[in-house]
C-alpha cells in the first residue's frame, strides 16, 4: 500500500482506539473533575458548591492528610525495597548459572496473581506467624506497614527484575570487556559500567513502582482493612470509603479523588524530569 493511501485511510484505523480513549478516559475523568465541585447523591441530583468539597477533604477529621502521609512514606520504602531487590535478582539472573529460566519464571509470577488473592495469602501468612508471638498484625500500625512493604516487594520485584535483565543484558560485552581489561572491580563496573547504561530503565522501573503504591487498594483491602482505627489506610482505600460510606460525600470524595490524581501527576513528572536530567549529565 503505498504512503499516500496510508495517511488517506489512517483516521479510520485510529478512530476505534479513539474513540475508546475518550469513552473509557477522556469523557468519565472531565465529568469527574466537574462532579467534584458538587454535592451529589446520583447523577441527575447535581448542586454546585464551588470549593467547598475541597474545603471538606482537608479540614475534615476523616485522615485524608494521615492516609496521604502515610501512602507516601511507603512508596518512597517500596520503591527503595523494590528496585533495589530487583537489580540484585537481575545481577544474579543474568550470571551463567543453572536453572536461571526456572527462577525468573518463579520470581516473576506473583506479578501474576490479582491483589486482592495476594493480601489474603500475606494475612494467613504473616497472621500465622504473628499469633505465634501474640501479635495481630490489625492492632499495631508499625506491623500493617511492614506488611505492606513485604507485600509490595514480593509481587512487584519479579516484574522489575525482568526490565533490569533485558537491560543488562543489552549491554555491549565489548563494554564489559574492556572495564575487565582496565581492571575493573565488580563494584566499579556495577557503578561506573552498567548503572550508568541501565539507567533508562531504573527511571522506567521507579516510575511503575511508585505508580502501583500509590494507586494500591485491594491489597490495602484484604490484608489490614485500614486497621488500626485506620491508621494503615491508603489513598485509594481512604477515597473508596469516603466516596460510598458517608452519605452526601460523594462530592468530597470526588474532589479528594482529583487531589490524588494531581499529586500522583506531579509526583511522576517530577520523578521523570530529574531522571531524564540526570541521564543527560551521564
Amino acid at each position: 500500500m503505498k504512503v499516500g493511501a496510508l495517511k488517506r485511510y489512517f483516521p479510520i484505523f485510529v478512530l476505534p482506539t479513539l474513540l475508546c480513549f475518550l469513552l473509557v478516559f477522556v469523557i468519565p475523568f472531565v465529568m469527574g473533575v466537574i462532579l467534584s465541585f458538587a454535592q451529589f447523591s446520583t447523577i441527575e441530583s447535581v448542586t454546585f458548591v464551588g470549593l467547598q468539597n475541597y474545603r471538606l477533604a482537608f479540614t475534615a477529621t476523616d485522615g485524608f492528610l494521615r492516609s496521604l502521609g502515610f501512602t507516601s512514606l511507603l512508596a518512597l520504602s517500596v520503591v527503595a525495597a523494590v528496585n533495589l531487590v530487583a537489580l540484585a535478582l537481575a545481577l544474579l539472573l543474568t550470571r551463567k548459572l543453572r536453572m536461571t529460566a526456572l527462577f525468573r519464571g518463579v520470581f516473576f509470577l506473583p506479578n501474576l496473581i490479582g491483589g486482592i488473592v495476594l493480601g489474603y495469602i500475606w494475612n494467613l501468612l504473616l497472621g500465622g506467624v504473628l499469633s505465634y508471638f501474640g501479635l495481630d498484625i490489625t492492632y499495631y500500625a508499625s506491623l500493617g506497614f511492614l506488611g505492606l512493604l513485604l507485600l509490595s516487594v514480593w509481587q512487584l520485584s519479579g516484574y522489575m527484575m525482568v526490565i533490569y535483565i533485558a537491560a543488562l543484558t543489552s549491554i555491549p560485552k565489548e563494554t564489559e570487556q574492556a572495564a575487565l581489561v582496565d581492571g575493573a572491580t565488580p563494584f566499579q563496573m556495577l557503578r561506573f559500567v552498567k548503572l550508568p547504561q541501565i539507567l533508562p530503565s531504573i527511571a522506567v522501573c521507579v516510575f511503575l513502582t511508585l505508580t502501583n503504591t500509590f494507586k494500591m487498594f485491594d491489597q490495602n483491602l484484604a490484608l489490614t482493612q485500614g486497621a488500626p482505627n485506620r491508621e494503615t489506610e491508603m489513598l485509594a482505600l481512604h477515597i473508596f470509603r469516603t466516596f460510598y460510606g458517608r452519605v452526601g460525600w460523594q462530592g468530597v470524595g470526588q474532589a479528594k479523588a482529583v487531589l490524588f490524581f494531581i499529586i500522583v501527576a506531579v509526583v511522576s513528572a517530577l520523578q521523570l524530569y530529574f531522571t531524564r536530567e540526570k541521564r543527560e549529565r551521564i
